[in-house]
């Protein structure tokens, strides 16, 4: 059952909760995928997206009993939490309906939470450097993956910057894979002036900071075709390599304009998953 479907979520737009269902009803077909056999983290907004918003990773009181949940225990909040896995139209209509926009996945299933089939290149631009130097940045990672004989895909984040993801097959441990993008993009920081690999440069004004530590046990990415909560209602979309070069704005990716109707060009993603090299050159 719906509640509250007039509430504000979005208010420079006046867009309502219903708003909200409404857009991942029609977009569950591409999003629903990404979400099957991994446990959420909801980023909720019910007082909407100008007001503080809060993670969620334990289910909520009330969570019906045809939701399924994940029991696993969080060193960190020392007790064992109740994620929620988004498999069914049902359970997307009921997150909609807590006004949870940002959904985020990890990069495992939960087959293997320690395994990840997901490697994740977060390329984040530090002001006054923007999102052209994250394309910038994106491109070139591309090159360098292919000499690897490396496929990645590319999604915009819905805010300032790109991921870049490779689907694996193999069972690698988290440790692999980000000291694999930590090798990546120190190769990069070496070959472009823009780009910054160490944590301790994340800041550094102007650079782009291609983050590592996101490939992690439990650690996360906004997933493909989520809202984000801007004053646009900006989706994380993906898109094609070519689209990418030729020239796009991040903000003409919103619950406006994105629809499930729409080529996907991560529809492959499954189905391509590939093999780390054993040393980076």
């Amino acid at each position: 059952m719906l509640t509250n479907t007039s509430r504000v979520i979005y208010p420079h737009l006046n867009l309502t909760k219903l708003d909200i269902v409404e857009y991942y009803l029609c977009i569950a077909p591409c999003i629903l995928p990404y979400l099957e056999k991994r446990a959420l983290v909801l980023k909720r907004f019910p007082d909407g997206v100008d007001a503080p918003g809060f993670y969620e990773k334990d289910a909520p009181a009330g969570t019906p009993e045809w939701v399924h949940l994940h029991r696993h225990h969080s060193a960190s909040a020392k007790r064992d939490l109740n994620y929620i896995v988004c498999d069914s139209l049902d359970t997307l209509i009921w997150l909609a309906n807590l006004a949870a926009i940002e959904l985020n996945i990890p990069l495992a299933t939960l087959d293997d939470p320690e395994a990840p089939d997901l490697l994740l290149f977060d390329i984040d631009p530090e002001p006054p450097a923007g999102f052209q130097e994250a394309v910038f940045t994106a491109l070139i990672l591309r090159d360098l993956l292919a000499d690897l004989d490396l496929v990645p895909f590319v999604k915009i984040s819905g805010k300032k910057g790109l991921h870049v993801v490779i689907p694996l097959r193999g069972k690698y441990r988290f440790s692999r894979t980000r000291n694999f993008v930590h090798a990546v993009g120190s190769l990069l920081a070496q070959e472009s002036p823009l780009v910054v690999s160490e944590v301790t440069q994340t800041h550094d004004p102007g650079k782009v900071f291609i983050d590592y530590l996101q490939n992690s046990a439990w650690k996360t990415m906004i997933a493909p075709y989520s809202l984000r909560a801007t004053g646009t209602a900006t989706v994380s979309t993906p898109v094609s390599w070519d689209v990418l070069a030729r020239g796009i704005d991040p903000g003409d990716f919103t619950i406006q304009t994105v629809q499930a109707g729409d080529e996907d060009p991560w529809k492959n993603l499954a189905t391509s998953a590939q093999r780390l090299p054993e040393v980076v050159p």
